[in-house]
This record gives C-alpha cells, sequence and structure tokens, in this order.
C-alpha cells in the first residue's frame, strides 16, 4: 500500500481535486436552479406551482446514470440530427450539467422548505410597508431562510461529492475513475480500493462536521433570539 501512495498517490489526489471541482460546479448551477424552481413552488401562481413540481419529479425519478448518458450521448446527438451541426460535450461539461439538474431539484425542496419555514408575517410585513413581492422575497424573506439552509445545503454537496463517481462512466477522471486504471496497472484492487475509500472518509467527514458546528451555531443563535 506504501508503494502504490508513492507511486500513485499524487494522481489519486489530482484526480480528488478532480472530484471537487465538479461537486462545487455542480453544487454551483444547482443553488441557481434550486432557487428557481424553489422561489417558483412557493408563489401563488398555479402555473409556476406546477412547472416546479414537474421539474422536481422528473428529475429525481430518473436514475442519474441514466441522465449522464442522456446528457453526454443523446442531447449532443439530438441537437446535430435536428440542427446538423457538430456539437459534443466534454466530460466536464456533461458531468457539470447532470450534477446541477440532478442536485438542482433536490436544493428546490431544500430552498421551499427553508422559505417556508420564515414566518409567513415578515412577506406580510414587507409587503405593508410597499415593498413589491420580488424585492420583499430578496430582501426580507431569502436572508432568513438561507441561515436554515446552509446545513442542508452542505449536506446536498456532500451527497453530490458522492454522486460524482457516478459520473466514471462518461470517462470524467475522478477518483473513482482515476482509481480504476491504478488498479488496471497495479493488479491491486484490495489496497487501492481502501485507499479512495479513506480518502472519500477523510473529506466526508470534515464536511460532515461543517455541516454539524454551522447547524450548532444556527441553533444556539435562534435560541438566544428567542
Amino acid at each position: 500500500m506504501i508503494q502504490i501512495l508513492h507511486e500513485y498517490g499524487p494522481i489519486l489526489l489530482k484526480s480528488m481535486g478532480n472530484t471537487l471541482l465538479l461537486a462545487l460546479c455542480g453544487l454551483f448551477f444547482a443553488c441557481i436552479l434550486g432557487l428557481i424552481f424553489g422561489v417558483l413552488s412557493v408563489i401563488h401562481n398555479k402555473v409556476c406551482n406546477v412547472i416546479a413540481q414537474v421539474f422536481v419529479d422528473v428529475i429525481r425519478g430518473v436514475p442519474m446514470i441514466v441522465l449522464a448518458y442522456f446528457i453526454y450521448f443523446g442531447v449532443p446527438y439530438g441537437i446535430n440530427t435536428m440542427l446538423g451541426g457538430d456539437v459534443t460535450l466534454s466530460a466536464l461539461q456533461a458531468g457539470t450539467i447532470c450534477l446541477a439538474l440532478n442536485c438542482g431539484a433536490y436544493m428546490a425542496e431544500i430552498i421551499r422548505a427553508g422559505i417556508q419555514s420564515v414566518d409567513i408575517g415578515q412577506m406580510e410585513a414587507a409587503r405593508s410597508l410597499g415593498l413589491p413581492y420580488w424585492r420583499a422575497m430578496a430582501k426580507v424573506v431569502l436572508p432568513q431562510a438561507i441561515k436554515t439552509m446552509i446545513p442542508s445545503i452542505i449536506n446536498q454537496f456532500i451527497i453530490t461529492l458522492k454522486d460524482t463517481s457516478i459520473l466514471s462512466i462518461i470517462g470524467f477522471p475522478e477518483l473513482v475513475n482515476e482509481a480504476k486504471s491504478v488498479v488496471a496497472i497495479t493488479f491491486k484492487s484490495f489496497q487501492v480500493w481502501i485507499i479512495v475509500g479513506f480518502m472519500y472518509l477523510i473529506v466526508i467527514t470534515l464536511l460532515s462536521k461543517l455541516a454539524k458546528y454551522i447547524e450548532k451555531r444556527m441553533g444556539g443563535g435562534r435560541r438566544h433570539h428567542e
């Protein structure tokens, strides 16, 4: 195992960096999607509510491996067939889109719950002062909701980080994909996967501790406020 770490440690560390990069890119765009569909799900408009619900139900109902294949192979094929172009997606682009959509559906539910956790009187008070709905949402409701959402967002990032392993199927050089290459070279499957498991364990444990710390601080802040 020491020999594997010495020879292939830098490669595995770089691939872990790629994994974190992909997860962060996916989470960034997922937050944007989640904010859009989360807000659409709580405003008093039936059409917007249905659009948000359809997005959440469809994305959550499709296995991520199917979504990854569809985005990486199906979307470029469909565009090229209809428009006669030569569009291709890199593994990073397809992986980011896949994670953003998958994570975005769950982020929409997190943001919806966060918004609904804010006392409805906050919105009513803001509106009574003459603020338009969207400005009241942005200036009054969302800042309060974000405080309750942060631990859930970190937990969702942990889930997204683990989900990146699925994207080895489209050739993105994340940790699992590179570990497969190391196994193919060294024929030491047991040792390599123990190392990979520990790498995931260290990163995820640190993120879990961070989520619990923030949740504790937020909880303490709410009790103090009360």
